[in-house]
């Protein structure tokens, strides 16, 4: 649970404007980022949790063979997911699409980690300081941004995708994302 010191650091910082801040910057979504970091989260059914990370664990493996990382990534996909109310399995497609689960990923528009964020958050949100090729602190913008998007959008599940990506109006990404899901993810 959100401490009210948190609360107030966040509701600061989406009052206070950034100097140079990219044009457009969604007020909404740097204060979700804001709390979201500030947030501790804890998995509430351990038994559920073990159970699918034992299941994910043996189709990730070809991906990630360090047993110790691997797990690693699953808790914190599971934990970041459950946080924002998403599906991990879908989280699991979007690191899949996004960067091929190398947490050191860099796009050729600059984002960065597993689920590519652009780094001008973390100066948004005032945390310059941050690491998104952290796994917790990737996982944790990106589920918080993915999750901003899927409310957005009304629940549209294809519209967040593509807003997510960067793409809305196109489905080519959200695709991509479903096939990952139906392949690899919900077998």
């Amino acid at each position: 649970m959100l401490s009210w010191r948190a609360i107030g650091l966040a509701l600061l910082l989406a009052a206070t404007p950034v100097q140079g801040a990219p044009p457009q910057l969604d007020e909404d979504l740097r204060l979700r980022l804001a709390l979201a970091l500030a947030d501790d989260g804890s998995v509430q059914d351990r038994f559920e949790a073990e159970v699918w990370l034992t299941d994910m664990s043996t189709r990730l493996a070809g991906r990630i063979p360090d047993q110790h990382e691997r797990l690693h990534l699953l808790r914190q996909a599971y934990l970041e997911a459950h946080r924002a109310d998403l599906p991990p399995e879908l989280v699991l497609a979007v690191i899949q699409v996004e960067s091929n689960f190398d947490r050191f990923a860099i796009s050729s528009a600059g984002a960065q980690g597993l689920m590519q964020i652009m780094p001008f958050w973390l100066k948004e949100i005032g945390r310059p300081d941050d690491n998104l090729f952290h796994t917790h602190t990737n996982l944790r913008m990106g589920c918080t941004i993915l999750r901003y998007y899927l409310d957005k959008e009304r629940g549209d599940l294809t519209r967040a995708l593509a807003r997510y990506n960067g793409s809305l109006g196109s489905a080519k990404y959200p695709q991509r994302i479903y096939t990952a899901l139906r392949t690899r993810w919900y077998k």
